[in-house]
């Protein structure tokens, strides 16, 4: 395996919209998703699909992709 290609995904809750929004420059790619696990998905397959245009040369085998989730906090019921 050549050397690892990570690309960070930064995402946020949209609490109106009921889903999270995550967007990678990058690659570039946006996506929406109703969790984190379906949001990674889809970035995931957009990062094999835009990899040979936005970064020619690079091994598919070795592209991760991390999230950078942020929620508001929400205080614990007592």
């Amino acid at each position: 395996m050549s050397k690892p290609m990570i690309f960070t995904v930064s995402a946020i809750w949209d609490e109106d919209a009921s889903v999270w929004s995550g967007h990678c420059d990058d690659i570039p790619a946006a996506a929406d998703a109703a969790t984190l696990d379906e949001l990674m998905a889809k970035i995931s397959a957009m990062a094999l699909d835009l990899l040979p245009d936005n970064h020619p040369g690079v091994d598919p085998s070795s592209v991760f992709v991390q999230i950078t989730a942020l929620r508001e906090a929400e205080p614990a019921i007592t």
